[in-house]
């Protein structure tokens, strides 16, 4: 599958921009340094006034190897993991419609570029996402290990936040593409803000479909990093991973 990119309308990439600028305006002092360095980074490959081209963002990605397979939806974990540990991410290229731009049953092409690419430049960021792919297809075959990593993904690559200065900042996709996410962190004073504890995420439960109560703060993307390798001892002990949230 590949890119059609010229049968995006125009009210697609006024679309595109109304996201972009939106989220970009709302996430300053918000989103993790990593990440606005990332966005800056890739312009004009990926900018507010058009849909972003999957052509002329891979020419960014050449900085850290990563190239983007366009994919119709979510996908079997055996063939995301394996396409991770190829340093291939994926993407959809169907993008919301107006009516859409706050809720989403299913990730669009925003979320998975605008949420998941910029990061793909940071080289920690992006040797930790591939790792992470090279573990999953290490384990295909292991339900009890699949969980703990989707639980792994859920809590950093998709809603992971950052902690500097003592105050949260974002990396995760699904923050960094959803408004209302984002405020939602720094507005409802019932949300948790837990320090990273790899052992604590294999256990916890998650709703994909109800909005996160509960986040893990990081250090820094080294720490990520090498937060595979206790992941990986966890399994390799024989974690017993149960459909509970840990108090």
């Amino acid at each position: 599958m590949k890119q059609e990119y010229t049968k995006y309308s125009s009210e697609d990439h006024e679309i595109w921009g109304i996201l972009f600028n939106r989220q970009l305006n709302n996430l300053q002092g918000k989103a993790c340094n990593e990440y606005m360095d990332s966005i800056s980074e890739l312009h004009p490959n990926m900018n507010n006034s058009e849909v972003a081209d999957f052509k002329k963002l891979e020419l960014s990605l050449e900085k850290t190897g990563w190239t983007i397979e366009v994919v119709k939806g979510l996908i079997p974990v055996e063939e995301f993991f394996k396409l991770l540990a190829a340093k291939r991410f994926c993407s959809s290229t169907w993008l919301r419609s107006r009516a859409q731009l706050d809720y989403l049953e299913e990730p669009d092409m925003f979320h998975d570029t605008y949420g998941h690419i910029p990061l793909l430049m940071n080289e920690t960021y992006a040797s930790f996402m591939q790792k992470f792919g090279e573990l999953g297809v290490r384990y295909l075959h292991d339900d009890r290990a699949l969980t703990a990593l989707q639980r792994l993904y859920w809590f950093t690559i998709e809603f992971g936040l950052m902690k500097s200065n003592d105050k949260p900042k974002i990396y995760g996709a699904g923050i960094l593409s959803s408004y209302g996410e984002v405020n939602h962190i720094y507005e409802n004073k019932k949300v948790e803000l837990l320090d990273y504890n790899v052992e604590h995420i294999a256990h916890n439960h998650f709703v994909n479909s109800e909005i996160q109560m509960r986040y893990y703060l990081i250090k820094d993307f080294d720490q990520l990093f090498h937060s595979l390798e206790e992941m990986e001892a966890l399994l390799e002990e024989g974690i017993n991973i149960q459909p509970m949230i840990v108090r």
